[in-house]
């Protein structure tokens, strides 16, 4: 076992880690953040912080205006091309353009990634106004209906590794802060198959996800369904919109090798 983890550390690439670390800090509630903000996020400090931000800066993935940073564009090819290889989002497009047509809502799709959702796509109604997720955006995974099916999937030591780590986020005033309330509600929706989130991480949307399995039974991804709180109640998710989200989640399944 020592001779494993002297192995692991010499194939560990420490400032790959940390540079990954500071794109991760860029989050849709802070776009913008100085030197000092990125340091205190990432744990680190300013000198550090400032080697990583500008070489993000000098190779395209990051902009300043002499004291704001911001990710550009270019960050999101990191994931593009993965993305792009993976049959999913393929057998994910004609269900979701289906749904998004059919429900009048917008319809997302998302993977886990530690403690954050990640959007791998989306389809857009044919309403005005649309839910503002683009492909490629994270949130964090605790107020989302998306996150809870996708933590409901973990294994236990996964999932108690995550709680323990987890520093919950009041977003909204409706953003459950107590993780024994929160454990409840991932149980609930590991037991029931969906997860609803009224307004917990932005105020005004509220949002359903079934979990979308492979022919193995293994949570892949969550399907998701987003919507303006005027436009649709929580009864019309849990009778109109439940059974046709369940349907595509297991339309898509049939089309996973």
């Amino acid at each position: 076992m020592p001779e494993i983890v002297e192995q692991e550390s010499r194939d560990f690439v420490n400032s790959l880690a940390r540079g990954l670390e500071v794109i991760r800090s860029f989050t849709r509630n802070k776009p913008a953040m100085t030197l000092s903000e990125v340091a205190e996020r990432t744990d680190m400090n300013r000198a550090a912080a400032r080697r990583f931000l500008l070489t993000l800066v000098r190779e395209g993935y990051a902009e300043t205006n002499g004291k704001y940073f911001r990710l550009r564009p270019k960050v999101l090819e990191l994931g593009f091309s993965v993305l792009a290889s993976m049959d999913l989002t393929e057998v994910l497009r004609p269900v979701m353009d289906e749904l998004a047509e059919k429900l009048e809502e917008s319809c997302f799709a998302a993977v886990l990634d530690r403690d954050s959702v990640i959007y791998i796509a989306r389809a857009e109604s044919r309403r005005f106004v649309n839910v503002g997720i683009s492909i490629g955006s994270r949130a964090p995974a605790h107020a989302m209906s998306s996150g809870r099916v996708l933590l409901a999937a973990l294994p236990d030591a996964e999932f108690e590794a995550y709680l323990e780590a987890l520093k919950v986020e009041k977003l909204t005033p409706n953003t459950m802060t107590s993780k024994v309330k929160l454990r409840a509600a991932i149980d609930e929706a590991r037991r029931q198959g969906w997860a609803i989130v009224d307004q917990e991480y932005e105020i005004g949307l509220r949002s359903m996800s079934v979990p979308i399995k492979d022919r193995a039974g293994t949570t892949v991804a969550a399907l998701n369904i987003t919507c303006p709180t005027p436009r649709v109640t929580l009864d019309d998710m849990r009778v109109r919109f439940l059974p046709e989200l369940q349907a595509g989640a297991q339309r898509i399944a049939m089309g996973l090798p």
